[in-house]
């Protein structure tokens, strides 16, 4: 038993894969050269070659004019690059629908993550429907800035009034004074 901390060796490299994956992205860049322009115009080229060399008065003639192995090469051409064609639409099939769950997937998080912050702003909204504003809060300071100043008015007069009566009574007090002879004091007053 090999110890779990020792790496595997990987066995011989082989020079030709064959699974899925490896066939398809071969197959894919064959498809996709088998549409372009470049394509059409090399088979156009090797085509009107092999028929001028075939009608010319060559000494030897490989295929004779009805071509029958040019048509032999197109037809087994054709029987590789059908298949070709369909692996590479069914590997692109693959990709599409990869790629759709995926965006299924994210619109669905999308689609939660969007409900989710509806709920959110919605419940700030009430909450907010409960906070005191600025403006608000600026009456409201006012308000008792009011009430505060006309408490330190009434108590101003309170204190005014207090301080008149005490003066008043400290006066009338005086005022007996004078007229009430002293007795006890270290001596006594002739009358």
């Amino acid at each position: 038993m090999a110890d779990l901390d020792t790496p595997r060796l990987m066995g011989k490299r082989s020079f030709f894969k064959l699974d899925d994956d490896t066939v398809g992205a071969h197959a894919e860049k064959i498809a996709r050269f088998f549409g372009t322009g470049r394509y059409l115009m090399w088979q156009t080229v090797f085509v009107v070659i092999w028929v001028l060399l075939n009608l010319g008065a060559f000494w030897w003639q490989w295929d004779p004019y009805p071509f029958i192995l040019l048509n032999l090469a197109f037809s087994t051409q054709a029987a590789y690059a059908a298949p070709l064609i369909l692996l590479a639409q069914n590997r692109q099939e693959d990709r599409d629908r990869v790629s759709l769950n995926e965006d299924r997937r994210r619109a669905f998080e999308t689609k939660s993550n969007t409900e989710f912050i509806t709920r959110e702003l919605a419940g700030l909204r009430i909450a907010i429907g409960d906070l005191v504003t600025r403006d608000y809060l600026r009456h409201e300071l006012e308000d008792l800035h009011s009430m505060l100043e006309r408490i330190e008015a009434k108590l101003d007069d309170e204190v005014a009034e207090r301080t008149a009566f005490r003066h008043q009574q400290g006066a009338d007090d005086a005022h007996e004074d004078l007229n009430d002879p002293i007795q006890g004091r270290g001596g006594q007053r002739r009358s």
